[in-house]
């Protein structure tokens, strides 16, 4: 496998466009890299396209507009070959119930070409902690299991690319936690990884890069880090020894809005500016003989990012 370089792209979306009759638009101009060796992050509400850019890129749904290329290689033109080298992990909980859990890992492997390769099953259930159900029906399995079973298929080829559509829906904490250890491993080993999510915690861990798409539209592609320095703000939390019952005047220069009844001041700064301007907010409040008990501060998370993007959008 090879060791993860995130200067190469492995996937190239060009204008890619969806349209369903009679005149619904699914995607819109689609376009975006996908690194080597990287864990990218898509997020966006229920509709928004996100499992409708997974089908295309996998080959499942033909684009309406556009191309995707898999290593240079036409996902149309070349469907076998670059089929061969991805993994999908579907939402929905799709198994041969009356299979065990070796055989329809296995009978996946061959799907693509592959020669068996029982070591390679071997160390896929038990990583994924199935080796002790291997013999198992899929129906017997909780589903949980049966999540985990779809990540093993998806994994039996040995794909470069792994795409996980809600990989985690309705699995419980300890398996969830299992997973993300799993990908990690992936990652470590060179594979690619794209992700949707709504558990936007598990974005924010895990993801190198985040796209959000709101309404068929790819309306931001940013490294997680810089995302977070530009669009995150933080806020300082003021208890007040006594409620206001409106923010005095003299306070207009500050971002400021009250809380809990009139209890709470909170005030709202940019973490990339020079000055944060709580030194000054502070003086002032010493001018206007507001007195507070408590202050703290906190950071927004990804989630609050991802909010008022989509509003902005809406």
């Amino acid at each position: 496998m090879q060791q993860k370089d995130t200067n190469q792209s492995v996937i190239q979306v060009e204008g890619l466009g969806k349209t369903y009759p009679p005149h619904f638009t699914a995607l819109k101009n689609i376009k975006l890299t996908i690194k080597r060796g990287e864990i990218f992050a898509l997020l966006g509400p229920n509709g928004a396209g996100k499992t409708t850019l997974i089908s295309i890129i996998c080959g499942i749904t033909n684009p309406t507009s556009g191309r995707v290329l898999v290593n240079d290689k036409n996902i149309i033109s070349d469907f076998r070959a670059t089929r061969a080298m991805i993994g999908l992990v579907p939402q929905e909980l799709t198994t041969d119930a009356f299979e065990s859990v070796w055989a329809t890992v296995s009978f996946t492997r061959g799907l693509f070409g592959k020669k068996p390769n029982p070591v390679h099953i071997e160390k896929i259930l038990k990583q994924l902690s199935l080796w002790d159900k291997k013999d198992n029906k899929i129906m017997t399995l909780s589903g949980g299991m049966k999540r985990r079973v779809l990540i093993a298929k998806a994994l039996s080829h040995e794909p470069e690319i792994l795409f996980l559509d809600e990989p985690t829906a309705g699995v419980d904490v300890e398996l969830r936690k299992d997973m993300w250890a799993l990908v990690r491993g992936l990652q470590e080993t060179g594979v690619t990884i794209i992700l949707t999510t709504h558990y936007i915690e598990e974005a924010e861990e895990m993801a190198d890069r985040i796209g959000i798409i709101n309404k068929g539209e790819l309306i931001l592609v940013e490294e997680k880090a810089s995302l977070m320095q530009k669009l995150g703000k933080k806020q300082l939390s003021l208890e007040l020894q006594k409620p206001l019952k409106q923010i005095p005047r003299a306070l207009d220069d500050f971002d400021l809005e009250l809380a809990n009844d009139g209890n709470c001041l909170i005030y709202t700064y940019d973490t990339t500016a020079k000055q944060t301007g709580i030194t000054a907010l502070l003086s002032e409040l010493g001018e206007t003989d507001i007195k507070f008990k408590d202050l703290s501060t906190s950071k927004s998370s990804l989630e609050d990012i991802f909010v008022n993007l989509v509003k902005e959008t809406t």
